[in-house]
């Protein structure tokens, strides 16, 4: 299984941005539901925002609606998550899933990376 690996993280101030992005091992190419998700210490895994890769086709947690977007870049083989407006609660380990299934009213990612850490200072 070849890994996806994520990169792009760090540290930034309230309402700053960053872009995070995932190498994506050939899954943007295949008809999947790739997406990102982060984990605190403390808190479960939580789904944040999903891609079809087929069609583009995007859907986000409430926390992140409008300040986070999901893309991805066929041509490089990237999944990428804009972040702005970045707050304190935003911090946490971000990462990559391919292969993401619907279950009840979230979602669970099939393939994983090692994940990124974000942390956001006020």
């Amino acid at each position: 299984q070849v890994p996806l690996v994520e990169s792009g993280g760090g540290s930034v101030q309230t309402g700053g941005s960053l872009r995070l992005s995932c190498a994506a091992s050939g899954y943007t190419t295949k008809r999947n539901y790739m997406g990102w998700f982060r984990q605190t210490p403390d808190n479960e895994r939580e789904w944040i925002a999903i891609i079809w890769s087929g069609s583009d086709a995007t859907y986000y947690a409430d926390s992140v609606e409008g300040r986070f977007t999901i893309s991805q870049d066929r041509v490089n083989d990237t999944l990428n998550l804009q972040m702005n407006d970045l707050k304190p609660e935003d911090a946490a380990m971000y990462y990559c899933a391919a292969e993401c299934v619907r279950r009840d009213k979230s979602w669970v990612g099939g393939y994983w990376g090692q994940g990124t850490q974000v942390t956001v200072s006020s």
